[in-house]
């Protein structure tokens, strides 16, 4: 008999309650039904697939509403356009970039997907990092997160959203990652797709070999010592595992900036998924198969009228992660979803499951043991851990306030302490990729931490190059939030820009009432005031008081020769586009001369007290920053 300090209670029939059973045994029979669905959809001619779509449109007309089908109507044309896009090559055709497409092989045998953006609009015939005759432009590389391809970065529905399109007119050589298993890398030397083996690989693979490789690849293409990172979702959990397990990798990698990064997320909002979450993986394994996970999402999407995929996509976000959505319009939705989900091993997601149980950022438990075992074996043996903290990489984290996926506080403790973490409060998990104003309340971020960490050396002039540049970036962000000038060019104080401009407008003495889906168009159109903010965790080189330069008593902060490329300015950016051409840089302009579409003069009102700041816009156009201290009143 085992001693009293041993028993526990059976792992697996005791870690659910009756609800729970019933919630697994109905999710069963769910994937069951569907996977029902699924063969007799393969066995259907194409005659009939297209009869389903047409049906599935009809219900929609009939069920919307005038107003519905006119807005409809309105966005078909670019929507349309993305959605149908076969590739990403094709994606970046819609919007006059022609793309690369390369391979790389890993060291256990993957062929991965690669794809480049290295030229600007009219750079197509230049060279551009090949050889000591080539143009030499700093390499950043991007990677998607779970479920998904590269693709989700340029199936935006205008260009000045899209960051890789606005990197590369900024000189950058922009290169994105592909997972293995996913749309552009489903091959191997070694075995099929069709076999187990080939879906055998979890975040440890990703870690170990993908993220590696294809930097090495990179690097050794174009001929430059280092690259700058960017990963949104699991794209940001690959470089977090990769970086802290490759100490090499870090003298690759001059920066990581991560978009609503992930470690260890806090949970599932549903109980249904939180249920399977809590179960052991072997039910995982027998729920969803051992090879690719969800396949049967393209079926749908090939049955389905648009718009009521996008309604079941929101119905799922809705129901597993309460995200609402709300920052994404309804055309960015029709063009992007489709290109939402890629395949990936159902071992990669119940790694995920792992994670979130033990609240660990640990690598795939193999030694899972039998559902009725009746004592642990975590006395004799521990997963390993990533050991995050020993990246020596600068890491910018910026995350959403209402992503339910993102646990900061863990992040946090979890990385080195001159992470840097930046919070964009009204934002979920999808918005960093395809909000409206994503340009305005995200891009000035990256900018600051591209521009200030440009070599593998990590020195402390890029640290504090960077903390005067986000402290800038914060700075304008705060002021631009709480005030804005009125018809007679005060500042009065608002919680909002938006919720003006689509109220219903007088006509006549009367106000003219509109319908939901009016109002969701105007808001479409309406992007919200730039709204990031330090994080109330950041460490202590994020916080005011480490700023160079800034001390209490009074020392202002400058950058000389500066001025504020935020998208908050219109113009501002050399990435700003006017009929199909590239605007003017600011580099190129003399230092005293005006801002292509500069805002009013503004002067809020001090703001008074023991380390207040105080900050006009007219002196953060003239490049003199804020002033940080006690202040006296007038």
């Amino acid at each position: 008999m085992l001693p009293k300090a041993a028993k526990m209670p059976v792992p697996f029939l005791g870690r659910l309650d009756v609800t729970e059973y019933v919630a697994l045994i109905g999710s069963f029979f769910l994937v069951g039904f569907e996977a029902l669905i699924r063969v007799l959809t393969l066995a259907l001619p194409n005659t009939l697939i297209t009869l389903f779509y047409r049906l599935s449109r009809r219900l929609f007309n009939r069920w919307t509403t005038p107003a519905q089908k006119r807005a409809e109507e309105r966005r078909q044309p670019v929507s349309e356009a993305v959605r149908n896009a076969s590739d990403f090559v094709d994606l970046c055709a819609l919007f006059g970039y022609t793309a690369e497409e390369h391979v790389v092989q890993t060291k256990d045998g993957y062929l991965l997907g690669l794809h480049r953006l290295a030229y600007k609009k009219g750079e197509e015939d230049t060279k551009v990092n090949r050889g000591p005759n080539s143009i030499k432009k700093r390499v950043v590389y991007l990677h998607h997160g779970l479920l998904m391809n590269s693709e989700v970065w340029v199936c935006l529905t205008d260009e000045q959203r899209c960051l890789p399109f606005v990197l590369v007119e900024r000189g950058f050589d922009v290169w994105f990652g592909n997972n293995r298993g996913n749309k552009y890398s489903k091959k191997s030397v070694h075995c099929s797709p069709m076999s187990q083996r080939f879906w055998n690989f979890s975040i440890d693979e990703f870690a170990f070999h993908d993220i590696p490789d294809s930097i090495s690849y990179i690097l050794e293409t174009t001929g430059q010592p280092s690259l700058s990172y960017i990963g949104f979702s699991q794209g940001t959990a690959q470089a977090f595992a990769s970086l802290s397990i490759h100490p090499k990798l870090n003298d690759q990698v001059n920066v990581f900036i991560a978009l609503a990064p992930a470690m260890s997320p806090a949970g599932l909002s549903n109980g249904i998924v939180d249920a399977l979450v809590k179960a052991s993986p072997q039910v995982l394994f027998l729920l969803f198969g051992r090879r690719s996970i969800l396949s049967s999402a393209t079926m749908w999407q090939s049955i389905l009228y648009p718009p009521i995929f996008a309604k079941l996509i929101d119905m799922g976000l809705s129901f597993l992660f309460n995200w609402k959505t709300q920052n994404i319009s309804t055309s960015q939705k029709l063009a992007a979803y489709p290109h939402l989900y890629s395949f990936t091993s159902t071992k990669s997601v119940v790694h995920w499951f792992q994670i979130i149980r033990t609240k660990s950022f640990q690598m795939f438990d193999d030694d899972v043991q039998p559902p009725l075992m009746l004592s642990t074996s975590s006395k004799y043996t521990k997963v390993a851990k990533y050991p995050t903290r020993n990246i020596k990489t600068p890491i910018v984290l910026v995350y959403g306030g209402i992503d339910s996926l993102v646990d900061i506080k863990v992040m946090l403790r979890e990385l080195p302490t001159q992470t840097v973490a930046t919070e964009i409060p009204h934002y979920e998990h999808l918005d960093f990729l395809w909000a409206r104003d994503v340009d305005a309340q995200v891009f000035q971020h990256v900018f600051d931490a591209l521009e200030s960490f440009t070599g593998a050396e990590h020195t402390k002039e890029e640290y504090e190059r960077y903390r005067s540049a986000r402290h800038v970036s914060l700075s304008a962000s705060n002021s631009l939030r709480r005030f804005k000038p009125n018809k007679n060019g005060d500042s009065t104080a608002v919680d909002s820009d938006v919720s003006t401009a689509v109220a219903g407008s007088v006509h006549d003495g009367e106000e003219q009432f509109i319908d939901a889906d009016e109002r969701q168009e105007r808001l479409d159109q309406v992007k919200a005031p730039h709204q990031a903010r330090e994080s109330p965790l950041t460490t202590s080189v994020g916080s005011l008081s480490s700023t160079p330069g800034s001390k209490r008593g009074g020392n202002i902060l400058r950058r000389p020769n500066s001025r504020p490329t935020s998208p908050m300015y219109p113009g501002s950016l050399d990435t700003r586009f006017e009929n199909g051409s590239r605007a003017e840089s600011l580099s190129d302009r003399s230092p005293d001369s005006e801002y292509v579409g500069a805002l009013p003069s503004v002067t809020p009102p001090k703001r008074t007290g023991a380390g207040a700041s105080q900050m006009s816009l007219n002196s953060l156009r003239a490049g003199k920053g804020i002033s940080l201290g006690a202040s006296e009143s007038p």
